[in-house]
């Protein structure tokens, strides 16, 4: 098998992945990379950046404890290239892996990945249980309030706004957007699950 398409890379992400929450982040991580990449100029790599999304965690929900040691190989056997492995490899820099975010791109997602899980909870606890009526003031008194998605780490968040150069409001206020933009993508295709 190559990897080549987006089919491709959701049939492989499902190999390994049955629990709906890790899919679903898959797929906002994905919908978030697609978005940051026409943000940021990179439109003609949109797809790659989606790809980078989707697979992130491809090996956490089966090697938790090899996260990111098991990846290069699911990846590798499944004919992904080493641009995607070190991507998916270097997101969690410092955490399970040595591999440092170099391009954008990766950088991108070691900021986002960690923040999508943050604003994913805050969505759940609003009335409307979604990001479309989120102001960025209520996003910022969650990431302040430490109790609050206690698993998603505030110092990962910061040292990815400043790995990008970006104070940690616009990161904030650009993923915030990022996940407004493909939520209902999203939800449509955990709907059909």
């Amino acid at each position: 098998m190559m990897l080549h398409t987006r089919d491709e890379a959701l049939a492989l992400l499902r190999r390994y992945n049955k629990e709906p929450f890790h899919i679903q982040h898959a797929l906002t991580v994905e919908g978030v990379m697609a978005w940051y990449a026409r943000e940021l100029g990179y439109g003609d790599e949109a797809d790659f950046w989606a790809m980078v999304g989707l697979l992130h965690d491809i090996d956490f929900e089966q090697w938790p404890e090899e996260h990111c040691k098991k990846a290069p190989e699911l990846l590798r056997e499944a004919g992904a290239d080493e641009r995607l492995i070190h991507a998916v490899v270097s997101h969690a820099y410092g955490l399970c892996s040595d591999v440092a975010p170099e391009h954008e791109m990766e950088k991108v997602l070691f900021a986002a990945d960690e923040l999508t899980g943050l604003i994913g909870a805050a969505a759940l606890m609003r009335p409307s249980r979604s990001t479309q009526d989120m102001e960025l003031s209520s996003l910022k008194k969650k990431f302040k309030d430490k109790k609050f998605a206690a698993g998603c780490s505030r110092d990962v968040i910061r040292q990815g706004a400043e790995n990008l150069g970006w104070e940690l409001d616009t990161l904030l206020d650009r993923t915030l957007q990022a996940m407004r933009a493909c939520e209902a993508d999203i939800s449509a295709a955990m709907a059909a699950e």
